[in-house]
């Protein structure tokens, strides 16, 4: 094989790979943690649901928490409704959730899986996250 033609073809083969890497995008892990701009969000959600103390599972609430790419939110958190309305907190899991949405407007990518609301129950005090089906759980 002659240089040039080696050296042509090693080019297209380098210009191939990358774009082919380029194009690909990395969905984070589901445990990922949040991004520098909704950290901060993050904070004030976990701060307002406090301990989410409970006398009854009646208290127990679920909140959708972020937004993914293609519909749904990223998780649920279980908050109490005892010494809690949910109005603050529900306006900061919006804007939460919007700043999700426009972190991927700018190139972010997310899972297109299926979040499903586990409920929330009342144990030992504190609203937590239902067990999952599966045996795990959808704790934040």
């Amino acid at each position: 094989m002659h240089t040039s033609t080696y050296s042509a073809l090693r080019a297209a083969c380098a210009a191939i790979l990358l774009l082919a890497t380029s194009a690909c995008g990395s969905a984070p892990a589901q445990d990922a943690p949040p991004a520098p701009g909704n950290a901060g969000l993050l904070a004030q959600i976990q701060a307002e649901v406090g301990t989410a103390a409970c006398d009854s599972t009646q208290q127990c609430q679920t909140i959708a928490i972020g937004a993914k790419a293609c519909g749904g939110p990223e998780r649920y958190l279980a908050w109490s409704s005892k010494d809690n309305d949910g109005k603050k907190l529900k306006a900061l899991a919006q804007a939460q959730a919007e700043a999700s949405r426009k972190q991927q407007a700018d190139g972010m990518m997310s899972t297109c899986s299926i979040v499903t609301d586990p409920g929330a129950t009342c144990e030992a005090g504190r609203c937590v996250l239902q067990k999952s089906a599966m045996g795990g759980s959808s704790a934040m």
